[in-house]
């Protein structure tokens, strides 16, 4: 567990030379990753979304595509397309962009619902169909996506079934004081990724996710897990609640986050720390929320106020049986 444990600090110490001051959304991002999910980064243009996915994908030695999503990207662009061959009386599968370990689709909600849908089969089933026929992404499969707040020009949202296939949903924000100071001397964001050294490959991250799946969580942390989900189906202020993936979800972000503190056990406050990342994509408010102006980070501080932990796990942490 400890020699796994410092190779996953290496990825994100790499990642840090190319982002400078977002130390949380690092960690939680590469947490998703080790979850075996896909992650979404909703913010402002220019804020380094693109830089972390580059700068996680060259520190794993992953083999990485960028799409920028515009209104003319076609769903063929992505997922490959077949052609005939006369001279062999065939069909021919050419891949599209997706047939790679980290797949970056840069401003995805500036392209058509109909190329967005694409990615639904081989998010959750590592699964490309084309014309018929199956063809299996690469293993590691990751999904990298940015988008641009709602309301932007030229944005269309993703539907619900298509964000329920995304991990985590954060927002990086804009640098402190200090980042923004190191950003203008160009050591960060400035010099792209240049800087950052491969520290492990494929083959390892995929043993640290073995890792991660073995990670033990007592069942008053599952209970507490599913109670927390639930919460959000009987809001007064929620019309959509979390569904059973998300419950799933939430239970394998608690693991890797767990797993990234050095731990090889989930604490309540690992669930609260994943919890609003892994639920604000997930949930959709209702007229009553949108009417006094509510969001959807405050209704699930309020449900995390609301429920409340094992408390004797938080007196004495007890992880035995």
């Amino acid at each position: 567990m400890q020699e796994e444990y410092l190779r996953a600090l290496m990825v994100t110490e790499e990642v840090k030379k190319a982002v400078t001051g977002k130390d949380e959304c690092i960690q939680k991002g590469f947490a998703a990753i080790l979850a075996g999910g896909h992650l979404l980064i909703e913010d402002v243009p220019g804020v380094g979304k693109t830089t972390l996915a580059l700068a996680f994908s060259r520190a794993m030695a992953l083999e990485n595509h960028r799409v920028q999503f515009t209104p003319d990207v076609m769903p063929a662009d992505i997922l490959g397309f077949t052609m005939y061959r006369k001279e062999t009386g065939r069909f021919v599968y050419y891949p599209g962009t997706i047939m790679c370990h980290l797949f970056l689709a840069d401003e995805i909600n500036r392209t058509s619902p109909k190329t967005q849908s694409a990615l639904l089969e081989v998010m959750e089933e590592g699964i490309v169909t084309v014309d018929g026929e199956s063809h299996r992404v690469p293993s590691p499969f990751i999904v990298m996506a940015t988008q641009n707040p709602k309301g932007s020009a030229g944005t269309q949202l993703l539907p619900e079934s298509q964000l329920d296939r995304f991990m985590i949903c954060m927002s990086m924000g804009y640098p402190d004081l200090k980042s923004e100071v190191e950003i203008a001397r160009g050591k960060s964001v400035g010099n792209g990724t240049e800087q950052v050294r491969q520290v492990i490959n494929d083959q390892d991250l995929m043993a640290l996710r073995r890792c991660v799946e073995e990670i033990y969580i007592k069942d008053a942390v599952y209970t507490y897990i599913a109670k927390l989900c639930r919460a959000t189906r009987e809001n007064p202020y929620i019309e959509l609640g979390l569904s059973p993936r998300g419950t799933i979800a939430c239970t394998r972000m608690a693991k890797a986050w767990a797993f990234l503190q050095g731990r090889e056990y989930v604490l309540p406050e690992d669930v609260a720390e994943i919890y609003t990342d892994v639920a604000r994509h997930r949930i959709v408010l209702n007229t009553k929320a949108r009417v006094t102006r509510v969001s959807a980070e405050a209704v699930l501080k309020e449900i995390l106020s609301e429920v409340k932990p094992p408390a004797s796990y938080m007196k004495n942490r007890e992880y035995g049986e």
